[in-house]
């Protein structure tokens, strides 16, 4: 048996159009154009291009894109400063940091500044501790997207054991959240958890975001589950160069699991689509509309 591909691509393609759709509509029925802006601060290679991948992805949207980029040097208060006008202007109904940030500056204290109804990346203690209650929350954009392509194998996720190989608040916590959300039996595993094969095996989906490259090998994958490896990692190759490998062993987990998502083209597509129909849905929420999304 060979594992069904669940195509990220296709599927934030499709998340796309929608939220372009919803933002046509919040322009012709209320005379409102989302606004989401990103900042950037230094010059990391992976970041300049991901930030510039958001800001045309935007912009294709029907949505407005405010870039700030600072240099590396920017101090704390410039750069909290800077969020504190983002959190008043009307236009802007999202508001992203670019992480990693320089080692001078707080993560925590810069999205502790973010105002939460404008936190589109989730990441707020607010918008953490909504979701862990069961509360409408701004969610990370990663887990999101997990939980979309896992749907596209199961409509109706009710009773089905999950196992989450990660717990960073990025996506291990907040994606057993919405685990839960779906009524399924979750486990949150990790590197120090006991016999972590054998957990995963228990798994009818397997969500592996762990940050190893090829750790989950394909014998701890149980016949025919769904795995959706959020893993990205650079490896080297024989002739000098790298290539993108995610957390599971995807050859060998082919051949077992019964859907997977393959690295790249899977989860990685949906994190900006996800993070455009998080700002459709915060820029609804600040103007008291109904979901569109």
């Amino acid at each position: 048996m060979t594992a069904r591909i669940i195509d990220g691509k296709a599927t934030a393609a499709n998340l796309r159009q929608d939220v372009a759709g919803a933002v046509a509509t919040l322009k012709a029925d209320h005379g409102i154009t989302p606004g989401l802006a990103v900042v950037l601060v230094g010059e990391d290679p992976a970041s300049t291009v991901y930030v510039r991948n958001k800001h045309r992805q935007t912009l294709e949207a029907g949505m407005n894109s405010f870039e700030h980029r600072l240099d590396a040097s920017v101090s704390q208060d410039k750069l909290l400063d800077l969020i504190n006008t983002l959190n008043a202007d009307p236009a802007v109904n999202g508001i992203l940091v670019q992480l990693p940030l320089p080692d001078h500056i707080d993560p925590a204290a810069v999205i502790d500044t973010i105002e939460p109804a404008k936190d589109v990346d989730g990441f707020h203690v607010v918008n953490a501790g909504r979701l862990a209650t069961g509360l409408p929350a701004m969610v990370p954009c990663t887990p999101v997207g997990c939980i979309i392509l896992a749907k596209q194998v199961h409509a109706d996720m009710t009773g089905l054991n999950a196992v989450v190989v990660g717990r960073s608040n990025i996506v291990g916590k907040p994606v057993a959240q919405l685990l839960l959300n779906e009524n399924c039996t979750v486990t949150i595993a990790h590197s120090r958890t006991r016999d972590l094969a054998g957990v995963c095996r228990s798994a009818d989906v397997l969500i592996a975001a762990v940050g190893r490259p090829e750790m989950i090998k394909g014998d701890w994958i149980k016949p025919g589950a769904t795995v959706i490896d959020v893993g990205i990692n650079r490896i080297p190759k024989d002739d000098g160069k790298t290539r993108l490998v995610g957390d599971v062993a995807y050859d060998e987990a082919l051949e077992i699991a019964g859907a997977i998502t393959p690295v790249p083209g899977g989860v990685g597509p949906m994190t900006i689509a996800c993070l455009l129909r998080s700002t459709v849905e915060a820029t609804c929420r600040q103007n008291g509309l109904e979901p569109m999304l």
